[in-house]
């Protein structure tokens, strides 16, 4: 047995699928069988229901899984810990963010990291929040920031950041413009201007409307906030967006109010439990808690 065919049976116990699992090993799929059912033989014992869709894990596959991806674990850690001794503070970091989140607290926590490590590459991508989680989970992303609530809570490691509510943005001529407060159910009869449905804000919405009795009548979806406002701005429908994002629009053009109930949004830095974590990951994670501590004071 070696890691090699650890990883494989990995691989196609997560993808439930040898051809799934081919591809993302860029194997073929009778090889990629072939290296299974040889570690079933080695072992003695058949791991894989092969006449299950998708594929189905044994008792023996369950507990084959479980000390694999430990030992995988193991072997990560133990490389990235010598690649830390080999390249002391240098690394790099992928952090995948909503766009909206690029104009809160983050650009100056971002700058100053990287003042203090400069052989640290960061990169970031801008990708709505449900697509976010599942990158962690495949681990193409290291970290995320993402509105909660998230899907499967119970696998990742959750930093809150930022709590705000949404607030209501309308036009100035709009008749809500000079209200102090908006019952989430007089927006019934409006046109709303949402972010598209990758984004957990667009569910979030949602469901808030649901729950006032009526399905919102959605004109118009984007995943850039900016030009929603200024469709907002041509009165083409309203909109809800955090606080901290309303405090940057023109007070000459747009109207931002209260909501009742308010509807919390929660800004949290995410990221996969079960990684193993880097030198660079340590140094995000302490920094972003100590950028969170300075805010409070």
């Amino acid at each position: 047995m070696d890691l090699k065919q650890l990883l494989y049976f990995v691989t196609v116990a997560e993808a439930g699928s040898f051809t799934q699992a081919a591809r993302k090993l860029h194997l073929t799929q009778p090889s990629l069988s072939k290296m299974v059912r040889l570690l079933e033989e080695e072992l003695g014992v058949l791991l894989l229901d092969r006449s299950a869709k998708p594929l189905e894990l044994t008792d023996a596959g369950a507990a084959m899984l479980k000390s694999a991806r430990q030992v995988l674990q193991s072997v990560e850690r133990m490389s990235g810990d010598l690649a830390e001794v080999m390249t002391l503070k240098k690394g790099k970091l992928h952090l995948g963010i909503p766009p909206m989140i690029g104009s809160t607290f983050l650009p100056p926590v971002i700058e100053r990291f990287l003042a203090l490590y400069p052989d640290i590459r960061l990169q970031v991508t801008e990708r709505g929040g449900k697509r976010l989680e599942e990158d962690i989970l495949q681990g193409e992303l290291d970290f995320g920031m993402v509105i909660l609530p998230v899907k499967d809570e119970a696998k990742f490691c959750i930093m809150p950041c930022l709590h705000q509510d949404l607030l209501l943005v309308t036009d100035k001529q709009h008749a809500f413009a000079n209200r102090q407060s908006v019952q989430i159910h007089e927006l019934e009869d409006e046109s709303f201007v949402m972010f598209r449905e990758d984004f957990t804000l667009h569910h979030l919405i949602k469901e808030q409307c649901l729950l006032a009795g009526y399905e919102p009548r959605i004109v118009l979806e984007s995943s850039q906030w900016d030009f929603m406002t200024e469709m907002i701005a041509s009165r083409y429908g309203i909109t809800l967006l955090p606080e901290g994002i309303c405090r940057q629009l023109d007070p000459n053009r747009f109207a931002a109010i209260a909501v009742e109930p308010a509807i919390p949004w929660r800004l949290s830095m995410i990221w996969r439990k079960d990684r193993a974590m880097s030198f660079a990951a340590k140094e995000w994670i302490r920094h972003v808690e100590q950028a969170l501590q300075e805010r409070k004071r």
